[in-house]
């Protein structure tokens, strides 16, 4: 398990660089111009990197997977440490943190200053754009 760990956390970073000073909203994907497409669907397209570790499934659905992170699903509004099934470490359980705007948009930007100690790889998002759209479309997990 720690070396499935490791790998997810290697290929995150990885992912994460390769998107680091690029300008693309998404659009490019489909030709859609960033005016028209939804923050929404704009959140969805920049929520591809996060995919690679979480998943945005119901983890109490029947034939749900766990990977490396825990699900996403219902994460807006939710207590840090709240899906029951997944091993957080200890600093995400200790958070006590509740997942509104403000909490994600400071995570999502810097993960390890919000919770020290966590095991989340992911370095940050430092475009505050594509992070309102993350959180956008992560309002709409339910």
């Amino acid at each position: 398990m720690i070396n499935a760990v490791r790998a997810c956390s290697l290929l995150a970073l990885a992912v994460a660089a390769m998107g680091c000073g690029r300008q693309d909203n998404g659009a490019a994907a489909t030709g859609d111009s960033a005016a028209v497409r939804t923050i929404e669907e704009r959140g969805r397209a920049a929520f591809s990197a996060c995919a690679i570790c979480h998943s945005t499934k119901d983890p109490e659905a029947p034939g749900y997977a766990q990977m490396v992170g825990p699900s996403l699903f219902g994460v807006y509004g939710a207590k840090s440490g709240h899906v029951a099934t997944y091993d957080y470490s200890q600093a995400m359980r200790d958070a006590n943190l509740t997942w509104d705007e403000a909490t994600l948009d400071r995570f999502i930007t810097r993960p390890n200053d919000v919770v020290p100690k966590t095991r989340m790889a992911f370095v940050g998002e430092a475009d505050a754009e594509k992070r309102a759209a993350i959180i956008a479309y992560l309002k709409t997990l339910k």
